[in-house]
């Protein structure tokens, strides 16, 4: 059900993490297409904490910038929030098909690492409280288990409060 570090397994997010050589685990689980919430599913899974398995959302800045999004599988996202620490006046959820263009990756398995497109990057700050944390992996059913600063670094992210 769920292998810790396989290495047989390659996405850009896993080479992206690996050229980094940070320390670094990779899970995989069976994914449900029946689950409502690929990253609740992907706790459950791996049994984990929800709050320290963070998904990935892309939001569209009124200066219609894409920004990426990193937070808590169990919060939501302030839009508020997100465009202030952006610089912005608003944001609203991008497009799916803009996201999977600008990322190179399908909804549900959207990682911040690795992108087609560097994207501005935002993490929430509670992430900072974890000795670890799990992003996608690059696709569903497929988690990475890192440090969150060494996440920070990855993408050059900023940390601020963006959930709610």
């Amino acid at each position: 059900m769920c292998s810790k570090k396989n290495s047989t397994i390659l996405t850009p997010a896993i080479n992206c993490v690996k050229k980094a050589k940070i320390a670094f685990t990779v899970h995989q689980y069976e994914h449900d297409s029946a689950q409502p919430s690929y990253g609740l599913e992907a706790a459950e899974k791996l049994a984990v904490e929800p709050e320290r398995v963070f998904k990935t959302l892309v939001v569209n800045l009124d200066s219609k910038e894409l920004v990426v999004a990193i937070l808590p599988v169990n919060s939501m996202l302030s839009m508020k929030n997100v465009a202030k620490a952006c610089g912005a006046r608003k944001a609203e959820m991008a497009d799916k098909a803009e996201v999977q263009r600008s990322t190179g990756y399908v909804l549900g398995g959207v990682s911040p690492v690795g992108q087609k497109k560097s994207l501005k990057t935002i993490i929430d700050q509670c992430a900072q409280q974890y000795p670890t944390i799990y992003i996608s992996g690059g696709r569903r059913g497929l988690e990475i288990e890192l440090n969150a600063l060494d996440l920070q670094t990855l993408t050059l992210a900023l940390f601020a409060p963006i959930s709610k």
